[in-house]
Parts: structure tokens; sequence; C-alpha cells
């Protein structure tokens, strides 16, 4: 995708200032100069990024774990890539990306087999997703 002037749009270089500050860097990613081309979801997004992928009540490195899972089961390589290396930057050691592996095909294939076999949900499970006991 091609990059617009970025010195002629203010909204897409508050963004950008924002983004490099958040992260304590000079780079913008392919991600978010691709997505510039849309001011409006570029703001969107990135507001949002900054929310939800900042330290909570789990923790960010939990948190790029996550998003790398999510990005395998998705295929969107080049998120596997971005949160790997987030990841790693946080913490992830080699043995917890290894682990992390394990994690996401044991459960690609736990899911595909409760699919195929038509598992009716727990009375049990079901109440504890909506919080209930």
């Amino acid at each position: 995708m091609t990059t617009i002037d970025r010195k002629s749009n203010e909204k897409v270089e508050r963004v950008f200032s924002d983004i490099r500050e958040t992260r304590k860097t000079d780079y913008i990613n392919n991600f978010w100069e691709d997505l510039s081309h849309n001011e409006k979801q570029l703001d969107e997004t990135w507001s949002q990024v900054k929310e939800i992928m900042s330290e909570g009540k789990i923790p960010y490195l939990y948190k790029e774990m996550i998003y790398v899972a999510v990005s395998i089961m998705n295929n969107c390589n080049y998120c596997i890539h971005t949160h790997t290396f987030a990841a790693r930057k946080a913490g992830m050691t080699e043995e917890i990306y290894s682990e992390l592996m394990e994690v996401i095909l044991l459960a690609n294939k736990t899911n595909a087999l409760a699919t195929a076999m038509g598992c009716e949900i727990d009375n049990r499970f079901d109440k504890s997703i909506k919080g209930e006991k």
C-alpha cells in the first residue's frame, strides 16, 4: 500500500506521534503506515490498541501472548511476527514461547474434536461463562 504524505495530514501525524511516544520509538510499522490512508480508522484502531493492550488486570506480556495465539488461529502472518516480537521484548523466553505453541496446538486440536463431535456445553460451564455459580 502506498503511504500518504503525513506532513500534510495533521490527524495522521498526531496519531503517529502518539504511537512513537507511547512505544518509545521513532519507528512506525507497516500496519500503521498502511492504515494511514483512512485517518478515522487509524485513530479509532490506535485508541483501542493503546487502551486494551496496556498493562491492566491481565499483564502486558500475557496480552501479547494471547494476541500471538489469536493471530496464529487467524493465519495473520504480520500479526504473528509483530506480536511475537513484542512478547519477546516484554520478557517471553524461548521456553515460554515453546510452551505457548504447545497450548495453541492443543487448543486447536481439542476445539476441532469438540466441534466435530458436536459436544453440547455442560450446564455448569454454560453458567460459569455468564458469571453464574
